[in-house]
C-alpha cells in the first residue's frame, strides 16, 4: 500500500507530504496505482521548483518509496496551485472503489 501524509498549517494549505511504500496492485512495471501516484507526486515536486520560487526541502530513497517534501515557508501562490491539485489527484484515487485499498492518504497539522 502506498501511504501518502499531506501536511498542512493552521490556515489549511498544504505544505508538503511525505510518502513511502508501493502500491502492490500489480507486478513491478504494470502497477496502474503506483505509476498514478507517482506521476502526481514527482511532477508536483518537479513543477514547484521549475515554476515556483519557494525554498523546500526533499528527502527522497527509491528503494523504499518514500519521499518527504516540504515547503520551508507559506506557499507561493504557484506552488499553492500544484499541491492543490495533486492532493486533488490523489483524493480521487482514495475515492475510487478499484484503487482505494491500495493508497492511504492522511492529513497532518504542521
Amino acid at each position: 500500500m502506498i501511504h501518502v501524509t499531506i501536511y498542512q498549517n493552521k490556515r489549511k494549505e498544504y505544505t508538503g507530504f511525505k510518502t513511502y511504500g508501493h502500491a502492490g496492485f500489480s507486478d513491478k512495471g504494470q502497477d496502474i496505482v503506483c505509476a498514478a501516484a507517482s506521476v502526481l507526486i514527482i511532477n508536483t515536486v518537479n513543477a514547484i521548483e521549475k515554476f515556483a520560487e519557494d525554498r523546500t526541502s526533499l528527502v527522497s530513497d527509491d528503494a523504499e518509496g518514500v519521499i518527504d517534501y516540504s515547503l520551508k515557508d507559506k506557499p507561493s501562490k504557484e506552488a499553492k496551485l500544484l499541491l492543490d491539485a495533486m492532493v486533488l489527484g490523489l483524493v480521487e484515487m482514495t475515492d475510487d472503489e478499484n484503487y482505494a485499498e491500495y493508497i492511504d492518504l492522511t492529513f497532518e497539522e504542521v
